[in-house]
């Protein structure tokens, strides 16, 4: 192994997501297969490759940098859309590559109408409103505004999308919230089409709205989390568990995997500290493991005297202090263990399994959030 931990992503459970997204918006619905967060850790290239083996068509970066990186793994010239971050200075490139982007403030619509009209080429642009979420979007007061210039400026833009974003549609607390953004989202659209103003496509559904919302599937739904095989929430799983199938209560598979081996090993004597400072003491004579995964490569310190991985299939403890690059392990019960042998720190082995939830639920950190700090330079490798 020449780096010292992987991460394995499998396009079979892949597949297995989208045909289940597919079940639950319909087979006339765009799937966009939302990339932003190196997508979501797994890697943009990766999932760029697997999604489109599967049919996806249609990709959702946040900023230029991951819609570059999308356009530059693309074998199907698949459409790309960035929902963030876009400065001036990258106009030209997505203009002239086609790739669309949100607008939902006046001087990035005016930059680019400005550019559109400098190289002769529509800008593919997609107006989000202000609907509730608080964060981006055209308010309603600046709908004649926005009229004016979408309607002066027509011969230099393509309108690929008018959109919105929810604000929680995870959670059941949010719902008043929700169905309040959903009638301001129609408030828009009503009025848009009420001045002869349409768009290609309409799209304010991401995963949590596709499975729980199922009126905000219109053209086209943002799917992130659930295509990696993750539940947006507790709350979307159990909203969905009574329409699942009784031999199928969890039709989401985890792609990712992420493994390391064994170091080395020491044998400890009872009473001595094991690592930095103090925070463990040894109660019997123990063989350790060091295994070469620390909290720079996402393995947080918060683990220490916490977290669990798995060697021959069976569960074992992290004791001691968290470094930077290595953990050690209590292998003392294992009947044998060698350097090399395989540690798998979220995936199966065997008969027993760490999952993303059970890693993230130790350092306290959500799915998306332990995901996407999976630091870029863990290889990434595609398996079946």
């Amino acid at each position: 192994m020449e780096h010292t931990s992987f991460l394995a992503i499998s396009k079979s459970a892949y597949s297995n997501n989208i045909r289940f997204i597919k079940s639950q918006i319909g087979d006339n619905v765009t799937i966009s297969s939302v990339i932003k967060g190196n997508a979501y850790g797994h890697g943009i290239e990766n999932i760029v490759k697997i999604a489109e083996n599967v049919g996806i068509r249609h990709f959702s970066a946040f900023s230029t940098d991951e819609a570059i990186r999308a356009k530059n793994s693309s074998k199907k010239n698949s459409q790309i859309m960035v929902m963030g971050m876009v400065e001036s200075e990258n106009l030209p490139y997505l203009i002239e590559n086609g790739i669309s982007f949100y607008c939902f403030e006046m001087d990035r619509l005016e930059a680019a109408i400005k550019k559109s009209k400098e190289l002769g080429i529509k800008a593919k642009i997609h107006i989000e409103v202000e609907t509730g979420f608080h964060r981006t979007g055209f308010e309603w007061d600046e709908k004649e505004e926005l009229l004016a210039s979408l309607e002066e400026n027509s011969d230099h833009l393509q309108l690929c999308g008018l959109c919105t974003h929810y604000a929680g549609a995870e959670s059941v607390a949010n719902y008043v919230r929700i169905q309040n953004q959903i009638k301001q989202y129609h408030k828009f659209k009503d009025w848009f089409n009420s001045k002869g103003v349409h768009f290609d496509r309409y799209h304010t559904a991401c995963s949590a709205a596709s499975l729980s919302y199922p009126e905000t599937i219109m053209d086209m739904v943002r799917i992130g989390i659930a295509q990696y095989g993750f539940w947006p929430s507790q709350e979307t799983y159990m909203f969905k568990f009574k329409q699942l199938a009784p031999n199928k209560k969890n039709p989401l598979r985890r792609l990712i995997s992420w493994k390391s081996q064994v170091m080395s090993l020491k044998k400890i004597k009872i009473g001595d500290f094991i690592g930095y400072g103090n925070s463990y003491m040894a109660s019997r004579d123990m063989l350790i493991a060091q295994v070469p995964v620390g909290y720079c490569h996402g393995f947080g310190r918060s683990l220490s005297n916490l977290g669990k991985v798995l060697i021959h299939g069976k569960v074992l403890s992290v004791v001691g202090n968290v470094t930077m690059n290595t953990i050690s392990v209590d292998v003392t019960d294992l009947k044998e263990v060698n350097k090399g042998d395989e540690v798998v720190i979220i995936g199966r082995q065997k008969r027993n399994e760490i999952t993303v939830a059970s890693f993230g639920e130790s350092t306290q950190q959500v799915n998306y959030e332990l995901l996407t700090r999976l630091p870029h330079d863990i290889p990434r490798k595609i398996v079946t």
